[in-house]
């Protein structure tokens, strides 16, 4: 998943980062005004694309208001329709799901919303190993084959041309919500709810799957209420719902702007006062009990964990926490899912290593290589993908990791921003069986003897379309300032940008010509990160003057401490956040690159 703590083009190890700091906008200072906040926050607002006084506080304010009512999707009415004559004529009606969290939240939101109306129902979830993601003809035929007279697909099916064709020579009718790429013809169902159809005049094109299942389960609350305006009873599960469609949205790494946005801040106080006991006992699992989500915890603490359902075991699991389990049984899957992260986190470490070195082996990491093939047999297919994205990260290369099974094999691909990796792996079809996704992810299956020709083609489309330049980190910063003028009001301030995520960064400011204050002093159990205060050189009574003075810290960093003591002066880029201790808020900088000045 893309980093929510910097915005970086790759993160390679040991490598000098671009620094491309933004221009000041002209209009800061009468957009500061209309708003009455610092001209930072103008500039900040402007380089996220918000221009002027009414997106600004929309942006600053977000409201359930600014959601986009579900009649907007052009076929949503004939999907209500057909799900109340299932209700009324009592058909079997199942909901299937992906298995990672955008759909695992897709199906708990429609789950509980069918609950609420009285209708019991079923839920399907594919294994992703044994079945692979999406529709499949073999899952339809046995759920036609139990009685299952309607599916409602989340989170997949737009491209399940051949399994709609089975549902219907089944008798079973199918609605489709999705968000993924359309390719070629549509599927032929009784509804396809899709915020980005051809025809479609949706406001938000970028919904994830558990936005799409949310906008659903509103139109179906609005039938079930007999009324536009919801019940009461109604109106409690939408605005509960909003802590799983958040959760799926930011999950699902989809640009955090639009409905997205109001999305995922409603659903980070939603999780955060929630009351569902999967919910609960997902947070307590993972310690975050008492404490105001952000992105980071959902993205980085509570979605590996629901997403180690699907990877190493199966992801009905995961959907039972947030659906039928009682507090017991959701404590026991709570803790099953910690145990299974643990796993996943163990076999990923070990495959990285395994795959790195033989990056290193086969000289993959030396500028003749442009893209990144490694294999081996019997890698576990549900981390491979997460594996890519650490190849990626350390060698800053499109990267192909394939788990060989037999004389087949199965491979994730990840890349790097301006590289189409689905452009590439077309070029290399003739060694491929199969293959799909979209420009930064993908997935493929080939044959095993074919795995050297694929590795030669796909790094001959790397050369081809990938410069040196490319190869380089960048830091892309919002602004210059100055110390002072990150008081605590402006600073928390910064804070109500969020929540971060793809779209929408975190803040990353640069101190120019900065000083030590004290030596950098080693924090950590193995001394690995580093504190330090830090002056502008030029201002003689910063010890004095409020704001003068301010801590940074640098995670991992340890080695900047003979580069900082070293230097008169340096530049600094950083995080600006605030510290709560001892009931005392203070600001403090969180490094991410230095620069000394000569």
């Amino acid at each position: 998943m893309e980093s929510m703590l910097a915005r970086r083009r790759t993160k390679k190890a040991n490598q000098p980062q671009q620094w491309q700091v933004r221009e000041v906008w002209p209009g800061c200072e009468e957009l500061a005004q209309q708003l009455k906040v610092p001209e930072l926050i103008a500039q900040l607002l402007f380089n996220r694309g918000v221009r002027d006084l009414a997106s600004a506080q929309s942006f600053l304010q977000p409201s359930l208001n600014d959601l986009a009512d579900p009649e907007r999707f052009v076929q949503m009415n004939q999907a209500v329709k057909r799900i109340k004559q299932a209700i009324e004529q009592d058909e079997k009606i199942v909901i299937y799901g992906d298995y990672d969290v955008d759909g695992i939240t897709s199906v708990a939101i429609l789950w509980h919303c069918f609950k609420l109306a009285g209708k019991e129902v079923e839920f399907y979830v594919p294994h992703r190993i044994e079945e692979g993601y999406g529709l499949s003809v073999e899952a339809i035929g046995q759920l036609a084959q139990k009685g299952a007279q309607l599916i409602i697909t989340v989170d997949c099916g737009v491209t399940a041309v051949d399994q709609a064709r089975e549902a219907a020579r089944l008798g079973v009718d199918l609605i489709i919500t999705d968000h993924h790429k359309i390719e070629g013809d549509l599927p032929e169902a009784v509804a396809v709810l899709h915020p980005d159809l051809p025809g479609e005049d949706y406001p938000c094109r970028y919904l994830c799957g558990a936005g799409v299942a949310f906008k659903l389960a509103w139109a179906l609350s609005q039938e079930f209420s007999g009324s536009k305006k919801v019940t009461d009873e109604f109106r409690e599960f939408l605005i509960s719902a909003t802590a799983l469609a958040g959760l799926g949205t930011i999950a699902d790494v989809v640009p955090l702007s639009g409905e997205n946005r109001v999305l995922a801040h409603f659903g980070m106080r939603g999780l955060s006062a929630s009351g569902d006991l999967g919910i609960r006992a997902l947070i307590e699992a993972t310690g975050l009990t008492g404490t105001q989500l952000d992105s980071f915890d959902i993205g980085f603490k509570l979605a590996p964990r629901l997403n180690a359902a699907g990877r190493m075991g199966h992801a009905r699991l995961a959907v039972e926490l947030f659906t039928k389990s009682s507090k017991d049984r959701a404590r026991e899957i709570a803790a099953y899912l910690e145990s299974q992260n643990r796993l996943r986190q163990k076999v990923e470490k070990q495959i990285t290593e395994e795959a790195l070195a033989q990056v290193k082996a086969l000289g993959m990491d030396k500028g003749d290589f442009r893209a990144i093939v490694v294999a081996a047999e019997n890698w576990h297919a549900g981390v491979i993908g997460i594996v890519a994205s650490r190849i990626v990260d350390a060698c800053g290369k499109p990267t192909a990791v394939i788990s060989i099974q037999g004389e087949t094999a199965m491979g994730s691909c990840r890349s790097v921003e301006g590289f189409d990796i689905c452009a590439a792996l077309e070029s290399c079809s003739e060694h491929l069986m199969g293959f799909g996704g979209h420009q930064m992810a993908a997935g493929l299956t080939c044959q095993t003897q074919k795995i050297e020709e694929f590795r030669q083609a796909f790094n001959a489309y790397g050369c081809d379309n990938f410069s040196e330049q490319d190869f380089l980190s960048r830091l892309d910063i919002d602004a210059e300032v100055r110390l002072t003028s990150l008081d605590l009001a402006t600073v928390t301030m910064i804070g109500k940008l969020g929540p971060f995520g793809s779209g929408n960064p975190r803040v990353l400011l640069v101190g120019r010509n900065l000083r030590l204050v004290n030596p950098p002093r080693s924090m950590g159990k193995r001394n690995e990160h580093l504190q330090f205060l830090v002056a502008h050189c030029d201002d003689e009574a910063a010890q004095n003057r409020p704001g003068g003075v301010i801590r940074a810290v640098a995670f991992h960093k340890s080695n900047w401490a003979k580069i900082l003591k070293s230097a008169d002066s340096f530049d600094l880029v950083f995080q600006p956040m605030i510290n709560h201790f001892n009931g005392n808020s203070t600001v403090e900088l969180l490094a991410e690159d230095v620069r000394v000045n000569q």
